[in-house]
């Protein structure tokens, strides 16, 4: 018996039922801007907690709780409340929320109460006690810019402000329609297939020369996946694949769902 390999992507999260899921992780730049948020906001509290300090200083504050109240005050800022915001919003913290993003599973599921700890105890070391200068330094040598408290629990930051979806859809090439019949798409990867989508939707728009260089290299590229290939010039090529595509998708949506439909009967 033969035994085929799934080919994943870096950008692919691999889902036990064996289905590749397209992923975007929040860049490098885009968490670094999310974690300060955060760090802004704990020492906002802190700030806070100085100013009533002060004030209930002078009405009279036994000065002995002072490094007490010091102590609950950083495990509170650091630990406690990163870890419940983390827990209750699903991932969102108020910078993560700023960025499109949330903290979820390696392999793409949602991230829980475990996870968040983990994350908010190694951030006392990597953010709090070196204002970040490890988190930073980790996240550049990552592929999905992961800080060190991700690696531990096993997180990552996904985009949830995914662009949206092309609502046109794409027309067969007339001299294609032979072709369709027998073409053989399955095997395009869906990243390349989402930038042929919408290059065919915006090439109207496009400046001519850079129309015919963009269709020649996704063409040239989308050769290797596509069987037979027709002998058309490149932009053609890349409306059949679009077409076909869009047409076998639409046709096994609708087939699960009548398969749905028919067990719920």
């Amino acid at each position: 018996m033969a035994v085929e390999i799934a080919d994943i992507a870096q950008d692919e999260i691999l889902t036990g039922e064996a289905v590749a899921l397209d992923v975007q992780p929040v860049g490098f730049l885009l968490r670094a801007l999310g974690a300060l948020i955060d760090l802004l906001a704990g020492v906002a509290l802190v700030v806070v907690f100085v100013l009533v300090v002060v004030w209930t200083s002078e009405q009279g504050l036994d000065p002995s709780l002072l490094p007490i109240l010091t102590i609950v005050l950083l495990v509170m800022v650091a630990v406690v409340l990163p870890t419940v915001v983390e827990t209750v919003s699903g991932g969102r913290s108020l910078g993560k929320l700023a960025v499109g993003g949330r903290i979820v599973r390696a392999d793409g599921g949602a991230a829980g109460f475990r996870h968040a700890l983990l994350r908010a105890l190694v951030g006392v070391l990597e953010i709090w006690m070196t204002a970040g200068a490890v988190a930073a330094i980790v996240g550049l040598f990552t592929p999905r810019a992961q800080r060190l408290g991700d690696l531990v629990a096993g997180t990552y930051a996904e985009r949830t402000r995914a662009p949206r979806l092309v609502a046109r859809v794409p027309a067969m090439p007339p001299v294609l329609a032979d072709w369709a019949r027998v073409a053989d798409v399955a095997a395009l990867p869906l990243p390349l297939a989402r930038r042929l989508a919408s290059f065919v939707a915006q090439a109207p728009q496009l400046d001519p020369a850079a129309r015919h260089r963009i269709a020649t290299d996704l063409a040239a590229e989308t050769r290797t996946h596509v069987s037979p290939v027709p002998a058309v010039d490149a932009e053609t090529f890349l409306r059949g694949v679009a077409a076909v595509r869009y047409a076998r998708e639409l046709h096994a949506v609708r087939a699960r769902d009548a398969r749905a439909a028919a067990l719920l009967r």
